[in-house]
């Protein structure tokens, strides 16, 4: 029968042999984080970001408000789609064209895909300048054009939906409602400018190792 190290210890003394038990390493590989992993990572979210905001502009700009114009106002685009804003005149006939259901489905549509579109694509490019940037100040000042955009955005739903709920909006309203739109406009081109300056501004350390 097998002695126990104490046994062993107390009939030899110093010189008993007591076998070192050592647990094994635990190896995970899957756990080891390395700069490359996360930045395949973060590039993985950026390409969902991506496609996700594409998707969304399609969907509610071309799709959805396009239908809506087709199928409630006669022809008349709606506001959110206008670059160049409106005025009381225009936001008018499309009280006139539109009824309570037409504007419910324009609410529903600021609700859900209006919502998300400004969200996806503001979170996405926070995160392609966060990477690609590396000085602090500077990548500040490009993440202030996204998150204005998201601001502005939702802001213009809400005004929007308020001024055609009035049948006589008054002028306050409607610049207002008409300015954060001309501004939402403004505001996704700049930040898709901020987002292809901050690819370029992105140091190229493969490159860099390479030479």
């Amino acid at each position: 029968m097998a002695k126990t190290p104490a046994q062993r210890i107390k009939k030899h003394g110093s010189k008993a042999a007591v076998p070192q038990h050592h647990l094994p390493p635990v190896v995970n590989p899957s756990t080891n984080r390395t700069p490359q992993k996360a930045e395949n990572n973060s590039n993985l979210i950026l390409i969902a970001g991506v496609v996700a905001s594409l998707f969304l502009f399609w969907y509610l700009h071309l799709l959805t408000l396009d239908q809506l114009r087709q199928l409630t106002t006669g022809g008349l685009a709606m506001p959110d789609s206008l670059i160049g804003g409106f005025d009381a005149h225009y936001i008018g006939q499309l009280h006139a064209t539109m009824d309570d259901d037409a504007r419910g489905q324009l609410n529903y549509v600021h609700k859900t895909a209006g919502t998300l579109f400004p969200l996806i694509f503001g979170f996405t490019w926070l995160l392609l300048i966060g990477t690609s940037v590396p000085r602090k100040a500077l990548r500040w000042a490009l993440w202030a054009l996204p998150l204005l955009f998201v601001v502005v955005r939702l802001w213009a739903n809400v005004a929007i939906d308020g001024v055609l709920a009035s049948e006589t909006p008054d002028a306050g309203q409607v610049a207002l409602a008409s300015g954060l739109t001309i501004a939402g406009w403004v505001l996704l081109v700049l930040s898709l400018l901020a987002g292809a300056a901050a690819v370029l501004l992105k140091p190229r350390k493969a490159k860099a190792t390479e030479s």
